[in-house]
């Protein structure tokens, strides 16, 4: 079963004819293209510049790097979820992406799926930044992130989804269960990002992502987020008030 198809709609209540559907969100999933598109375009520059000038500048210019975010480089926060180190690298997130952020998007929306996205990329990279001194990029802790939130959409969201979100969500475990495994076993795998980026997806949909409930007149069905107002704000203030302190613990006690 795959755990980030679409919930299937509900069952019918009581009295209800069994055909009866229940309309769920269905945004098409551009933000997710667009992020696919832009990380592939980066990649290839930095191929070129590799090629062509000897250097991977963009590496360079975007990498996590401790000493240089303590200089003041806080973009290094952010960009390395830009920036691969190889085919395989960049092909396994931008699957998992695509896999992952189509129904994601379209049940968050856009800028909320968006602010996820980043946030949670933040948070793994903030964790690195402490706990780590080496260098480190790639979209793994976004996409953890993703995993995390969508743990707990089904989680916040188990009654209506009925038995569908059990399943999926033991799905979600052994499959972050596995991918952690094999980064602690293997070296070069900067499983700290990996962490940070599931508790800020966590912690983001704990707070932030869409709560559904079922509303309208029999047959007209459709499910509606009670959070659709807040949410985007109460996910992002989550995030950033947890991992803004977390990060000055990289400037108060540097990891060597």
């Amino acid at each position: 079963m795959n755990p980030f198809k679409p919930p299937a709609d509900p069952p019918p209540q009581a009295g209800q004819p069994a055909g009866v559907r229940v309309q769920t969100p269905n945004l098409k999933p551009y933000a997710t293209y667009f992020l696919i598109g832009v990380t592939v375009f980066i990649y290839l520059l930095q191929v070129l510049s590799q090629r062509f000038l000897g250097q991977d500048y963009p590496e360079l210019l975007g990498v996590k790097a401790g000493s240089l975010i303590r200089a003041g480089q806080l973009w290094r926060l952010v960009t390395p979820l830009f920036l691969h180190a190889s085919v395989l690298h960049i092909g396994f997130n931008m699957y998992a992406l695509w896999v992952f952020g189509r129904g994601m998007e379209s049940r968050f929306g856009r800028l909320r799926f968006l602010a996820l996205y980043f946030l949670a990329g933040f948070a793994g990279n903030v964790l690195s930044f402490v706990l780590t001194p080496e260098p480190s990029l790639g979209a793994s802790t976004a996409v953890f992130g993703l995993l995390a939130a969508e743990g707990v959409f089904l989680y916040q969201n188990r009654e209506l989804l009925h038995g569908q979100a059990g399943r999926a969500i033991t799905n979600l475990v052994y499959m972050a269960g596995i991918n952690l495994l094999i980064g602690f076993s293997v070296r070069g795998v900067d499983n700290w990002g990996h962490i940070g980026g599931m508790l800020g997806g966590l912690l983001f949909a704990w707070f932030g992502a869409p709560y559904w409930k079922v509303e309208g007149f029999f047959p007209d069905l459709q499910v509606v987020d009670e959070r659709k107002g807040n949410g985007l704000l109460a996910g992002c203030l989550a995030v950033l008030l947890m991992f803004i302190p977390i990060a000055s613990l990289g400037w108060l006690w540097p990891v060597k």
